[in-house]
């Protein structure tokens, strides 16, 4: 059986906030042991694997504080808020 109708995902605005800052402090402590950060983060949401992401920082765990789609959906939001202004 197909469904057609279109599925609504809703995410709560405390997890917003959260997933940004996991960003933001993840690829801070990429940066400083001179990983390109935004390949790194790439290669995790893209595969789940936690050791594109450093240790350094905590980052590691950091970053395994939200689902990968979570994350992906703040990158998401904030690329989309950039282009409409």
């Amino acid at each position: 059986m197909v469904n057609n109708e279109t599925m609504m995902f809703k995410v709560e605005k405390e997890k917003v906030n959260e997933a940004r800052e996991i960003i933001l402090s993840v690829y801070q402590a990429l940066k400083e042991k001179g990983y390109n950060p935004i390949s790194q983060i790439v290669g995790y949401i893209l595969s789940g694997d936690p050791t594109y992401i450093t240790n350094h920082q905590n980052a590691r765990s950091i970053i395994r504080r939200l689902e990968r789609d979570e994350l992906l959906e703040e990158l998401v939001r904030a690329y989309l808020n950039d282009e409409s202004k």
